[in-house]
């Protein structure tokens, strides 16, 4: 008898040579199907108990030919910013790997500023057969009713870049908020002499998750355990145009003339640097996320001074293939995947990647 360590993944061959008995009298044992005595399928039994015998899943399912189907729920790119183009590389890449497998990936792609939208592609997609579904619960309401739907269907789901606690979600992978806007309140004040004003700009035609709310919990959670005197001034910007920005940015500085740091709690931060650049306050200390081209460029000429990145790409990547774990080959996957706080500047973006 093995020992309770020494237990190996031995195959159906394995079992048919201890119990001398054909192949096929071990399939059917593993599939419940009759034409095996009693006591021959109590021997079989005893053999995979002994031997810790799990059957390859995937083997299976390709045998059935059952395609797996898995949805995705994501927005798609605007002039306002081109976050999405990464994650959706990564859900793209590992659909390729997948595609083999029989893993078929429908995409369902909904406006960052209408939660209208994201209501209709939720809807779309519950009228289809999925066996899971990989999505940004962009929208909290309507994501609620989304995985509550899904729940009731028993559709496993996977959330990337913002995460939903109140639900039944097989996975999150994404940021720690929290602990990434504590980053960047450090980064803003590092090697400070005196207190001074911060801005804390998010820029959301709709408000669309609690991903800034927890942001800005951290990076004042800094400030507050450090002791600091900087006055904290925090702006809700819903219109997502330059001109908007420039607007609301411009009557903060003047109310609130001895800003010398601004930290934007999305990738909009490029919308803030353009600001700045025409105003020509180059003093002002600027921190935003995401390793976007539009970005990178004032990250290039000092206007941003740090970018905070989540590593996008490596999460529609993870989300994809935690599915198919979970889906497939059925073993155990993490509840709370975080990703790194990659901190990018000047010197090292040339080496970065997301």
């Amino acid at each position: 008898m093995m020992g309770k360590d020494d237990k190996v993944y031995l195959g159906v061959k394995e079992i048919a040579k201890r119990a001398k008995v054909s192949i096929a009298t071990v399939d059917r044992v593993l599939h419940n199907r009759t034409g095996v005595s009693e006591k021959t399928r109590k021997k079989i039994n005893d053999i995979i108990a002994e031997i810790d015998y799990r059957p390859n899943i995937l083997a299976s399912r390709l045998a059935s030919r059952k395609a797996i189907q898995m949805a995705v729920l994501v927005p798609h790119t605007s002039i306002d910013t081109s976050f999405w183009e990464a994650p959706l590389q990564g859900i793209q890449r590992a659909a390729k790997e997948l595609e083999s497998y029989g893993i078929r990936l429908v995409y369902y792609f909904f406006d960052l500023n209408d939660r209208h939208s994201f209501t209709a592609q939720a809807s779309k997609l519950l009228t289809t057969e999925l066996d899971g579904l990989l999505m940004s619960p962009t929208f909290v309401d309507e994501s609620i009713a989304l995985t509550s739907r899904c729940d009731e269907l028993k559709i496993p789901y996977v959330f990337i870049d913002a995460d939903l606690s109140t639900s039944q979600k097989i996975s999150y992978i994404g940021p720690h908020l929290f602990q990434s806007g504590y980053v960047g309140a450090k980064l803003l004040t590092y090697r400070a002499v005196s207190p001074f004003t911060v801005l804390v700009v998010n820029i959301s035609k709709e408000i669309e998750n609690n991903n800034h709310l927890t942001i800005e919990a951290g990076f004042r959670s800094y400030f507050k355990e450090k002791e600091l005197q900087n006055r904290l001034v925090t702006i809700d910007i819903r219109d997502t145009d330059n001109l908007s920005v420039a607007r609301h940015l411009t009557e903060a500085l003047h109310n609130h003339p001895h800003v010398e740091g601004v930290f934007v709690t999305n990738s909009r931060v490029s919308s803030v640097a353009t600001f700045l650049t025409k105003l020509n306050r180059p003093e002002i200390r600027l921190i935003g996320y995401d390793f976007l081209q539009e970005n990178c460029q004032f990250l290039d000429q000092g206007v941003i001074d740090f970018l905070i990145c989540h590593k996008p790409e490596e999460q529609g990547y993870r989300g994809v293939m935690t599915l198919y774990q979970y889906l497939v080959v059925d073993t155990t996957v993490e509840k709370m995947q975080y990703m790194p706080i990659d901190i990018v500047t000047m010197e090292n973006r040339s080496f970065y990647q997301n």
